[in-house]
């Protein structure tokens, strides 16, 4: 039987996975197998780590605002300012009122 030169379509998938992988080491690198493992764990990683990173960022706004109004007696506590935040219609998110405890300590 002669030999049937076979399609790029499978070259092509492969070759695709292989430049996600462009930065992996040793076989993880070399062996197409290895490399669709590590490429979907990878992607399951990056998909989870971003919403792990939106929380972890909320916290740390979180917990500036709280030193900034305990350390300057704006409020007993966080909860305290946001409750009076919210009564007087001025929403501001957390990401700018942390960057401005940390920056303006005098507002």
């Amino acid at each position: 039987m002669t030999r049937v030169p076979r399609g790029y379509i499978a070259r092509r998938r492969r070759t695709k996975m292989r430049s996600f992988a462009s930065n992996f080491r040793g076989a993880h690198l070399r062996l197409n197998r290895m490399i669709t493992q590590q490429v979907k764990r990878a992607f399951v990683s990056s998909h989870r780590d971003r919403g792990r990173q939106k929380r972890d960022f909320r916290r740390l706004w979180i917990t500036r605002i709280n030193a900034a109004t305990r350390v300057y007696k704006v409020f007993d506590s966080y909860s305290k300012l946001i409750h009076n935040l919210y009564k007087k219609k001025l929403i501001l998110n957390r990401k700018m009122l942390a960057q401005v405890a940390v920056s303006n300590r005098l507002c």
